[in-house]
C-alpha cells in the first residue's frame, strides 16, 4: 500500500480564528501544535505521539493504537535512534530512500493527505527542520479469517472467502489473476469516513466508456459516509426506478467468482469494511449463475442450471396459478380435480397466501435474531404451530400451506437475495389481481412482470435480458448450456451484457 491508497480528495480540517495551513511549516513544535490541535489528542485516547531524538534531532511519530504493528514500529525506533548525526541526510528524501528498512514508505508535506493517511492506520515520523512528514505502511487491521461465507456455499471448489479487510480482498483476486492487465484502482468516497473503494478490471477487456463513468461518479458522491458500504454506494452510483424490483448490482462473497466474472470483462467494485464484492454490468442470467454450475461436468452443470431457472418460475407462478384454478374450478380437467380442495375453507385463499407471505417473512427475520442454541427448538415450535396447528384450527387449508411451503423452500434454490424478493413482490401482485380480475388480472400480472425484465436496463444502459433481447443465439446457448471450458473459448464473449 503506497501513495495509491491515499485520499483523492481533501480532509478538511475546521480552525476558527485562522486561516488553515496546507503544509508542514518544518519547525517541530508548530506542526506537533497543528496536529494535536486537528487530532485532539488530550481526548482520543488511541492517538499516541512520542516525541524522540536521534542524530542530532527532535522528533516525534503519531500513530493509532490497533492499526500499528507494535513490534515494527519498535525496531524502527530502534533503529532510528542508532542514527549518529553525520548520517542523517538533508532533507525526508534521502531519509526514506537510504536509512528506512521498510517496503512501504512515503512522504508527504500536505496537512490533509497527511491526517487522512494517519487516520488509516500509517506511522507518521516528523522530524524538526524537515518541511516533509515519513509515512510507513505498517497498518493491520483487524480481520478474521478467509472461510467459506455463509451464503455463498459451493459443494465443490474454493472454500475462501472475501472478508471485511479490502487490501486481503483484493490480494485473493490476485492470487487468481497474475497478469499485468489487472487494474485495482483506489478511490475514496465519504466526507467523514473516507471509506477506500477499489475498482478491479482487466484493461483491454472492460468497457472504457462505463469504467469513466464509474469514476466521475464515485468523485461526485456527495455524502458524510457509506454508512451501509456497498448499498449506499450502489445508490450513489445508481438512481433506480423505485418500482422496478430486479436487481441492477451482483454481489458475491467469493473470490473465484468475483476473479471469473473480471477475466469476462466485467468490473468488480470492492468496498472497505464489507465481505462481498460488487459485479457490474449485471444482466439477470448473471444474476442467476452461481459457481457450482461450473464445478460440476458440463452436463451436471447444465442440469443445475436449468433446474434453478425453472423452480424461480415456478415459485412465481405456482400460487397465482392455483388461486385462478380454484376460483374457477370448471377449467380444471378431471385429471387434475385432486388439486381441488377437500374442505372448505373458513378464511378467503386470497387472505390465507397473504398471511403465509408475510409470515414467511417474519420467521427469516427471526431466525436473523435467534440465538444460535435456540434456533433448534425455535424451528421444532414454528413448525408445530404454522403447520398442523394452523391447519388443524382452520386458519390454513393444507393445500395452501404445501405450496407456500414449496415457495418457501424453493427461494433458496438461488442465493441473490434481490431477485428473490423481485419475485415475490411480483407474485404478490399477482394473486391480488387474480382475486380481484379473475383471468385478465392475471394475464395483466404477467404482462406487467415481462415489462419490469423487459424494460429494466443495466448500469451499462444494455438490456436486462441480453442475449434474449437482443437475441444472440450462440451467447443465449452458453448461458443456458454449460459448456466444456475450450469451447466457451471458441465461442466468443460468454459474460459481457449487450
Amino acid at each position: 500500500m503506497g501513495r495509491q491508497h491515499l485520499s483523492e480528495g481533501s480532509f478538511i480540517l475546521e480552525n476558527q480564528g485562522k486561516k488553515e495551513q496546507e503544509k508542514l511549516t518544518g519547525s517541530l513544535a508548530q506542526d506537533m501544535a497543528y496536529l494535536n490541535e486537528a487530532l485532539d489528542v488530550g481526548k482520543n485516547f488511541d492517538v499516541i505521539y512520542r516525541v524522540i531524538h536521534f542524530a542530532g534531532k527532535d522528533a516525534c511519530m503519531y500513530l493509532i493504537d490497533g492499526f500499528c504493528k507494535d513490534d515494527l514500529v519498535q525496531k524502527l525506533l530502534q533503529y532510528f535512534m542508532d542514527l549518529t548525526p553525520d548520517q542523517l541526510p538533508e532533507d525526508m528524501h534521502g531519509l526514506s530512500k537510504r536509512f528506512t528498512p521498510y517496503v512501504e514508505v512515503d512522504i508527504e508535506d500536505k496537512w490533509d493527505t497527511l491526517v487522512h493517511s494517519l487516520l488509516s492506520g500509517m506511522f507518521v515520523l516528523l522530524i524538526d527542520g524537515f518541511d516533509k512528514a515519513l509515512l510507513i505502511d505498517s497498518r493491520t487491521y483487524p480481520a478474521r479469517g478467509v472461510e467459506e461465507p455463509e451464503k455463498d456455499k459451493v459443494l465443490r471448489g474454493s472454500k475462501d472467502g472475501f472478508v471485511e479487510t479490502i487490501v486481503f480482498n483484493t490480494a485473493l483476486i490476485r492470487r487468481r489473476i497474475r497478469s499485468t492487465d489487472l487494474h485495482m484502482e483506489m478511490m475514496t468516497a465519504g466526507k467523514s469516513s473516507r471509506t477506500d473503494i477499489v475498482i478491479c478490471y482487466m484493461k483491454g477487456r472492460a468497457d472504457e466508456k462505463l469504467l469513466e463513468e464509474i469514476r466521475k461518479k464515485i468523485r461526485g458522491i456527495a455524502v458524510d459516509a457509506l454508512t451501509m458500504n456497498q448499498e449506499s454506494l450502489a445508490e450513489c452510483l445508481y438512481q433506480r426506478k423505485w418500482y422496478n424490483p430486479f436487481p441492477k448490482f451482483k454481489y458475491t462473497e467469493r473470490p473465484d467468482a468475483a476473479a471469473a466474472q473480471v477475466l469476462e470483462g466485467n468490473i468488480v467494485i470492492l468496498v472497505d469494511n464489507s465481505p462481498s464484492a460488487m459485479i457490474l454490468p449485471t444482466s439477470f442470467f448473471d444474476v442467476a449463475e452461481e459457481a457450482d454450475d461450473y464445478y460440476f461436468p458440463p452436463i451436471t452443470g447444465t442440469y443445475l442450471r436449468l433446474t434453478r431457472f425453472l423452480i424461480s418460475l415456478l415459485t412465481y407462478l405456482i400460487t397465482p396459478t392455483f388461486l385462478l384454478l380454484i376460483n374457477n374450478p370448471q377449467w380444471i380437467p378431471e385429471s387434475f380435480s385432486f388439486i381441488l380442495l377437500r374442505e372448505e375453507p373458513n378464511l378467503p385463499l386470497i387472505w390465507q397466501f397473504l398471511l403465509l407471505e408475510l409470515a414467511i417473512d417474519g420467521l427469516k427475520l427471526a431466525a436473523v435474531n435467534t440465538p444460535n442454541m435456540l434456533s433448534t427448538p425455535l424451528s421444532v415450535l414454528a413448525a408445530l404451530v404454522l403447520g398442523e396447528f394452523s391447519v388443524n384450527s382452520g386458519w390454513f387449508s393444507a393445500e395452501v400451506m404445501l405450496y407456500m411451503a414449496f415457495v418457501a423452500i424453493a427461494n433458496y434454490t438461488q442465493s441473490n437475495y434481490e431477485l428473490g424478493y423481485a419475485l415475490k413482490f411480483l407474485r404478490v401482485l399477482n394473486l391480488i389481481l387474480t382475486q380481484l380480475f379473475g383471468l385478465f388480472g392475471y394475464i395483466a400480472a404477467l404482462v406487467t412482470a415481462a415489462l419490469a425484465v423487459c424494460c429494466n436496463r443495466t448500469v451499462a444502459h444494455g438490456s436486462y435480458i441480453y442475449p434474449l433481447i437482443p437475441f444472440d443465439w450462440k451467447n443465449l446457448k452458453n448461458r443456458l448450456i454449460r459448456r466444456r471450458l475450450p469451447g466457451a473459448l471458441k465461442g466468443g464473449e460468454t459474460g459481457k451484457n449487450g
